[in-house]
């Protein structure tokens, strides 16, 4: 009998629209992974996944997925440079993880980011402005370290009402 795992909600349309530019069967981190809708997603999709978040238990018993149980706020980055070809980072925002994500991501690697701007406060949660990246910041931190692929700014309906910053870049090189 397999055991009861939690509710997943699809991946995000974000999510699936970039992830076909990281290198197939590539290395893929899914940080801060919650229930692992991505994780889901990305293992399906081919690529090797490690799933990093406080708390994992939701991944226990989904084969083929690498997890690693941090507190990405509280202990050292736990990965090496040019370890992964893509990261996935979405609904969250801790700042002074992006220049250690620039530096795990392989030449040619990319990140898919997507999380909360400001705005959203009038929708809903989170409102706390430590969580809402100011306009334009996600462009602003990859600025001379990543090359733009695609970029929004906007209030979407999807899983509820949000607005919302996404970025997709990649390291140069090959």
């Amino acid at each position: 009998m397999a055991p009861d795992l939690p509710f997943v909600s699809a991946p995000s349309e974000w999510v699936v629209r970039c992830a076909p530019l990281i290198r197939g069967g590539g290395r893929v981190l899914d940080l801060a992974c919650g229930t692992g809708r991505h994780t889901r997603f990305l293992i399906q999709a081919g690529f090797q996944v490690e799933a990093v978040d406080r708390d994992v238990s939701a991944l226990a018993f989904l084969p083929g997925v690498v997890t690693r149980q941090a507190d990405l706020e509280g202990e050292p980055w736990p990965y090496s440079v040019g370890e992964f070809d893509g990261i996935v980072v979405t609904n969250y925002l801790h700042r002074p993880l992006f220049l250690h994500m620039f530096e795990a991501l392989s030449a040619g690697g990319v990140l898919i980011y997507e999380t909360f701007s400001e705005g959203n406060q009038l929708l809903g949660r989170p409102r706390n402005p430590d969580y809402l990246l100011k306009s334009g910041e996600l462009l602003e931190q990859v600025k001379g370290r990543l090359e733009v692929n695609a970029y929004e700014e906007l209030c979407v309906v999807e899983n509820g009402r949000a607005v919302v910053q996404r970025i997709c870049a990649i390291k140069a090189g090959k």
